[in-house]
This record gives C-alpha cells, sequence and structure tokens, in this order.
C-alpha cells in the first residue's frame, strides 16, 4: 500500500527521496508499472512529473530523449527515425503509449521490448542522476547489470541517429508482440549491430556469429529450441536487407 506520494521540483531532492534506505520508494514514471503490478512491495513514490525531463532534442545528428518522453511521443515525432518510431508504436497500445516513458521503459527493462532492441541496435546511452552527479552508460550495459542504476534516476536517453536500421520479428499473429525481434544497424563504412529481443532475461546485442550460445527462455509461444531458430532466421533476414539497402 502506497502511503505517501512526493512530486519534488528538483532532480536533488528526487535523488534524496530515492535513495534513503529506511523507506521503500519507487519512482513513478508513467505508473503504468506500478498501477500494472498492485502486488510491488513500495511504501512510496516519487513522481517525476515536475522535473522537466519530457523533452525530445535533436542536435545535429544526436538524438536526446528526455526520461519522461511518452512512447507516443516519439510515434508522433516526424525527426526520429522511423524504424524507432515504428518500434515505439508497436511497443503497447495507443492508451499506455500515451503514458508510458522512455525511463520507464528502460527501468522495467522487459525481455520482450522491440523498442528497446532498437535502442540497442543504435547503441543508445543512458544518463542516470545519483548523489548531485550524472554518471551516463551504454544501455548495453545498464540492462546487463542492473546494479548500475543503484538508486540513481534514469535522465535522459541518447544516441547518434546517423546510419539506417531495419526489424524483423515473429509472433503468433501481426497484432501480438513478437515472440522474438531483431533489429539491425549499419552504417556507411558497413559497420553492422544487431540487438534482439525474447532470446534472452533482457533484449540484448547479438553477434551473428556467436548465435548458438543464446539460451532463450520457453514460455507456451516457444520452445528454447524454437526461438534459438527464429532468432538464425531473423538474423539472416535482417543482416540481408541492410547489405541490399532496405532499410530506413
Amino acid at each position: 500500500m502506497i502511503r505517501r506520494y512526493h512530486r519534488p521540483d528538483s532532480l536533488d531532492e528526487a535523488a534524496a527521496l530515492v535513495a534513503r534506505r529506511d523507506v521503500a520508494t519507487r519512482v513513478l514514471g508513467g505508473g503504468t508499472v506500478i498501477n500494472g503490478r498492485p502486488g510491488s512491495t513500495f511504501e512510496e513514490v516519487v513522481d517525476l512529473q515536475a522535473l522537466g525531463l519530457d523533452s525530445v532534442e535533436i542536435a545535429g545528428t544526436t538524438l536526446r530523449l528526455g526520461a519522461m518522453v511518452r512512447l507516443q511521443d516519439i510515434v508522433d515525432h516526424s525527426s526520429i527515425p522511423l524504424v524507432l518510431s515504428d518500434l515505439a508504436r508497436r511497443e503497447a497500445p495507443s492508451t499506455i503509449r500515451n503514458a508510458a516513458t522512455v525511463g520507464g521503459t528502460v527501468g522495467t527493462a522487459d525481455p520482450e521490448s522491440g523498442f528497446l532492441a532498437g535502442l540497442l541496435a543504435y547503441a543508445a546511452t543512458v544518463s542516470v542522476f545519483e548523489e548531485g552527479s550524472t554518471t551516463t552508460h551504454p544501455l548495453a550495459d545498464l540492462l546487463g547489470d542492473a546494479t548500475l542504476l543503484g538508486s540513481g534516476i534514469i535522465t535522459t536517453v541518447a544516441l547518434d541517429m546517423t546510419g539506417r536500421a531495419v526489424t524483423e520479428a515473429t509472433g503468433r499473429t501481426p497484432a501480438d508482440t513478437p515472440i522474438v525481434r531483431v533489429v539491425g544497424w549499419m552504417d556507411d563504412a558497413g559497420t553492422k549491430r544487431l540487438a534482439a529481443s525474447g532470446v534472452a532475461s533482457t533484449p540484448i546485442v547479438i553477434d551473428p556469429q556467436r548465435l548458438d550460445e543464446l539460451t532463450p527462455p520457453a514460455d507456451f509461444r516457444g520452445s528454447m529450441e524454437y526461438r534459438s531458430h527464429l532468432v538464425e532466421v531473423l538474423t539472416r533476414r535482417v543482416l540481408a536487407r541492410l547489405v541490399d539497402g532496405g532499410a530506413t
């Protein structure tokens, strides 16, 4: 049961509230996770709405997304790469997209998040504010090691928009969350980066030469072997499209 609600007007105040060790505190972004998991154990929430973290900034080829930017804002923004915009649209129904935030999506680290896979393909970095200072981590490192976030607050997700990207996915129906999704990125020099969702405990960067080392989790939609087969097939398709120029 939530005993107290805080709405600080500075990052320092918010970070101090979150860092308390004697009170179980949860950061409140869009509210979709807290509302969707009523059994979670925490006593107080810190709402980030008043901290000005809801801007989309583009400087040259650099895209900076504030932690409170809604997924629908990404869908509606004309200058964001089409693949990322489409992945944000596919992340959730419109009612959820209008509430769900970029920071919340990163913090939740849903293993089936295609949007996170897209950010990984673009080598996104995440800025975290804690104890009066900001540290920046590659998203891949943050997803792989939750202790990097600690009691900090995600403030910004940034990436370089150069290059082009494609995605391939397989689901039970076109409207379902894909069982496996692969996102590929390539720059003008031919450097490639691939990421996948549905094959590990979080979305991950994948190496096409080491796919046999993956041990995807099984569920009612597919066994480990089936998911392993899917990621191999989808990776081949993504690489072929990148080389053929069928990318955005």
